[in-house]
C-alpha cells in the first residue's frame, strides 16, 4: 500500500509542476486550441497538458524502478508512448483521420506482440480481435470525451482509482503501479484543467490515457475467479466514455455524418448543458456517474456470477435509456 501511495504522490507532484511549464511551451510553440465548433472555450488554450501527464507518469515509474521492473510492462509503456507521439503530432499539425487511425494500429501491434491481450476464448485469433476492438475503442472514447473542461481528466482519474482499488484487493502489483501513477498524473493536470481551463490535454494526453486504461483493464486479474465472471468489470468501470462514444456515433450516423471526423457539440456533456447545468455542475454530475460505475465494478468482484451479470445488464439498460433520453433532449433543442 505504501508503495502505491508513494508512486501516486510522485506522479501528482510532478504533474503539478510540469503542467504550468507545458502551458508556457504550448503558448510559445503555437500548439493551442482555438475556439471551435466542438468546444465551449472562448479563448485560445494551450494543448500540451497531455505531455505533462505523460512525463509525470513515466518519470514516476523510472524513479521507482528499483521497486518495479519496467520491463514487465514494456509493451504497455511502448505502445502508450507511440500513441501519445501520434497524438502530439495531431495537436501540432492535425493528422489525416486515416493516418491517425493507422497510428493507433502500430502501438496495438506492439501491445499484442508482447503478450498483453484478452484471454477469454480458446481461439487466439478471436482474443486478438477483441483486444484490438477494446484498445482502439477505449483510446478513441477518451479522445472524444475530451470535449469540455475537466471531463476527460476527471473520468480518467476515477477509472484509475477504481483499477487501483481492485489491484490492491487482488494483489495486482503491475496494475496497481500503473493505476497509481496515472491517478497522480491526471489529478495534477486536473488542477489546471477545471473550468475555466488554463490548459487542455490534447490528443497527446487523451490517446495516451485511453490506451493505458484499456491496457490496464486487460491486465487486471482476479485470483480465484474465472474470467467468465470478471471480464465485464473493466467495461463497467469505463462505462461513461463508452456511453458517450456510443451516443455521438448513433446521433451522427442518423444524420449521415462520420462519427469520428465530424466535430460538434453533441456529446453527453453538451446535452447536460442544454438541461441548464453549468460547466462545473456538468463535471460534478459526470464525476458522480463515473464513481457509481467504479463502485459497480467492485460490486461485480464481490458478487460474481448471476449478480455480476445482473449488474452488467442493468448498466447496459441504463445506457440505452440514457441514449434515448439524450437524443430527445438534443432533437428538442434543435427544433
Amino acid at each position: 500500500m505504501s508503495y502505491f501511495i508513494l508512486i501516486f504522490a510522485c506522479a501528482l507532484v510532478l504533474s503539478l509542476a510540469l503542467t504550468p511549464l507545458a502551458r508556457k511551451v504550448g503558448i510559445k510553440t503555437g500548439i493551442i486550441n482555438t475556439p471551435s465548433s466542438e468546444r465551449f472555450n472562448m479563448a485560445a488554450t494551450p494543448l500540451l497538458g497531455g505531455a505533462a501527464i505523460y512525463l509525470s507518469f513515466l518519470i514516476a515509474l523510472i524513479i521507482f524502478r528499483s521497486e518495479f521492473r519496467i520491463d514487465q510492462c514494456f509493451g504497455i509503456i511502448t505502445g502508450a508512448t507511440l500513441v501519445s507521439f501520434f497524438g502530439l503530432y495531431d495537436d501540432w499539425r492535425e493528422l489525416n483521420p486515416v493516418l491517425k487511425f493507422g497510428g493507433q494500429l502500430i502501438p496495438l501491434f506492439v501491445l499484442v506482440s508482447t503478450g498483453v491481450r484478452v484471454e477469454i476464448f480458446e481461439s487466439e485469433l478471436i482474443n486478438i480481435l477483441i483486444t484490438g476492438i477494446w484498445v482502439i475503442g477505449i483510446t478513441n472514447s477518451i479522445n472524444l470525451l475530451d470535449n469540455m473542461d475537466g471531463i476527460a481528466g476527471g473520468v480518467a482519474s476515477i477509472a484509475s482509482l477504481s483499477f487501483l482499488v481492485l489491484a490492491i484487493m487482488n494483489g495486482q502489483y503491475l496494475v496497481g503501479t500503473l493505476a497509481a501513477a496515472m491517478l497522480g498524473a491526471c489529478l495534477g493536470f486536473l488542477r489546471y484543467n477545471l473550468n475555466p481551463a488554463r490548459i487542455f490535454m490534447g490528443d497527446t494526453g487523451s490517446m495516451f490515457i485511453g490506451f493505458l486504461l484499456a491496457s490496464v483493464g486487460i491486465k487486471l486479474r482476479f485470483p480465484g475467479l474465472t474470467v467468465e465472471n470478471t471480464w465485464m468489470i473493466p467495461v463497467v468501470i469505463l462505462s461513461f466514455p463508452i456511453f458517450d462514444t456510443t451516443l455521438v456515433t448513433i446521433s451522427r450516423a442518423k444524420k449521415g455524418l462520420n462519427p469520428f471526423t465530424t466535430p460538434g457539440k453533441d456529446h453527453s456533456t453538451h446535452r447536460l448543458c442544454l438541461l441548464g447545468l453549468s460547466h462545473k455542475k456538468v463535471a460534478l454530475v459526470v464525476y458522480l456517474i463515473s464513481l457509481l460505475f467504479g463502485a459497480l465494478g467492485v460490486v461485480i468482484f464481490y458478487f460474481p456470477g448471476i449478480t455480476g451479470y445482473m449488474v452488467f445488464a442493468a448498466t447496459i439498460l441504463i445506457g440505452i435509456i440514457s441514449v434515448v433520453f439524450m437524443e430527445r433532449i438534443y432533437e428538442r433543442n434543435r427544433s
